[in-house]
């Protein structure tokens, strides 16, 4: 590409970060420095009345999170700034009259009362009111009334709002990179807000305009911006301005396949749907999920890398990755698949780091270990888990005695004669020297061959006095762990508590 790329990520604050939004602000920002380009944030605050504290932090935690920071935008200010919409509203104004005076915008003044009388109208009709060619020289505005009256009402301070004049039976030609040509008929187009009564610009003039003096290169957004694709390319043509290219990523859809993802499917369905905690909603880093998990299911939601490849670190989207491999059609959001990716990134992640998190757990359950034994755990046990909250599960042994042993594993292992072998196991491994894995595993096998015993009649129940239940890693890898005094300890406490 020629021109620098600059990509921009433009959420309203009007609550938490939605994953779908998330995922918007990674294809941004993974296009951007495939093409060595800018990846800015900027606020769209303009609706002040939906402003809600704390959702623009919010947003920028869940980016840096992520492993995603935004080059440019609030509190990393560049050369375009400011990169709150709100600190920029005395430029709109003036763009907004220049439209005007080219003759691509109009004062209307018609009350919402008025507005609202002719939709009624129109719908007793069985029709839509629309606010266009084909009515607008009926209304009040600046293009069915007089120079001297509109001058009139402006000086008395009527209130009035800026609208789009859109052209009439015209077909524009659009592209879009994820969705090829698109045509659209002007005269279906409605006469947009641009300008606000309240002194403010709608949604359309600020994002038009900010992209233009932001030096935006791509607008990347989602597919329910597809409808205003129109007006936006038009308010580029009025202002005479090159228009940058446009790609509308599709919908994540529900887990059933139908509609769009929402909170309530969150809540149903028992999954996160918010990369971090939001009031009583619980988010993607605080169930567990590795930052680099998110980012890997989030980019597979719509891209297709073109290969069997499914697990990528950011490294290796960035090189993967481009707009004309996005899907037009909606992603399914898989829960259970997300768990999965979350699983292959804790099996990538080396044992000490795990301990570390794991370390934390063991403290608020009261268990205190040195760092490096509670490595050796992990690395006997995170096969099987999925997230770190798992550990305690898959491995409370090693550091617990265990007190109660699985019910219908008795049923099953606990025989006769079961004590009495046991008691011979024990003193077996009291007896042993070196209480190392392996010399305890081939101890314990040639005893049970110089016995002639099963393994069934004698490893299985070992297990469960061990373990509590049948579960758990090499059993000799157990009982090395947890010392020779222990394991003796929890064979005699299980024979005096199990019936013989």
């Amino acid at each position: 590409m020629s021109e620098k790329v600059r990509v921009r990520f433009a959420p309203s604050p009007t609550g938490p970060l939605h994953i779908g939004g998330l995922r918007t602000a990674l294809f941004n920002y993974l296009f951007a420095k495939k093409h060595g380009g800018d990846f800015l944030l900027r606020i769209e605050d303009t609706d002040q009345n939906r402003y809600v504290p704390g959702a623009e932090d919010y947003i920028i935690n869940a980016l840096n999170w992520c492993g995603i920071p935004f080059d440019e935008g609030p509190g990393k200010e560049g050369s375009v700034g400011p990169y709150r919409q709100s600190e920029r509203k005395a430029l709109y104004r003036d763009y907004a009259l220049k439209l005007i005076n080219k003759g691509w915008a109009y004062y209307a003044f018609d009350s919402a009362e008025t507005l609202e009388h002719h939709r009624k109208e129109h719908e007793a009709e069985g029709k839509t009111f629309i606010y266009n060619w084909h009515n607008r020289l009926k209304l009040t505005n600046s293009l069915s009334l007089s120079e001297d009256e509109v001058s009139a009402r402006l000086k008395a301070g009527e209130d009035y709002v800026i609208r789009f004049k859109s052209p009439k039976d015209e077909t524009l030609v659009l592209n879009d990179i994820i969705r090829g040509e698109i045509k659209i008929d002007t005269n279906i187009l409605d006469d947009k807000v641009l300008f606000k009564s309240d002194g403010m610009p709608t949604y359309h003039l600020a994002n038009i305009v900010d992209d233009h003096l932001m030096q935006i290169t791509h607008v990347i957004r989602g597919e329910e911006w597809l409808p205003s694709l129109a007006l936006h390319q038009l308010l580029y043509t009025a202002f005479d301005w090159q228009a940058p290219q446009f790609a509308h990523l599709p919908l994540i859809m529900k887990p059933v396949g139908k509609g769009k993802l929402s909170k309530r499917d969150g809540e149903k369905g028992g999954f996160p749907v918010f990369p971090l905690s939001w009031n009583e909603s619980v988010g993607y880093k605080e169930a567990g999920f590795f930052p680099e998990a998110v980012v890997n299911f989030l980019a597979l939601l719509g891209w297709n890398p073109g290969t069997e490849q499914e697990i990528f670190t950011l490294e290796e989207l960035i090189h993967s990755f481009s707009l004309e491999r996005v899907n037009k059609s909606g992603a399914r959001f898989d829960p259970d698949k997300n768990n999965w990716y979350n699983q292959q990134w804790l099996q990538r992640k080396s044992d000490g780091e795990l301990a570390r998190s794991f370390q934390q757990l063991l403290k608020e359950k009261g268990v205190t270990c040195e760092a490096s034994r509670i490595e050796k755990v992990v690395g006997l046990i995170k096969e099987r888990a999925t997230f770190v909250a798992d550990f305690w599960d898959l491995g409370s042994y090693f550091f617990v005695t265990p007190t109660n042993w699985d019910d219908k594993s008795v049923k099953k292992q606990w025989k006769e004669d079961t004590p009495k072998i046991l008691e011979k196991v024990a003193a077996l491994l009291e007896n042993l020297s070196d209480f190392q894995s392996e010399i305890i595993e081939t101890q314990v096998k040639e005893w049970i061959a110089d016995q002639e015993l099963s393994f069934g009649k004698v490893m299985p129940p070992l297990r469960l006095v061990i373990v509590g239940e049948m579960k758990g890693p090499h059993l000799s890898d157990i009982l090395e762990f947890i010392g020779k005094e222990e394991s003796v300890k929890r064979i005699h406490n299980a024979i005096a508590a199990l019936p013989n």
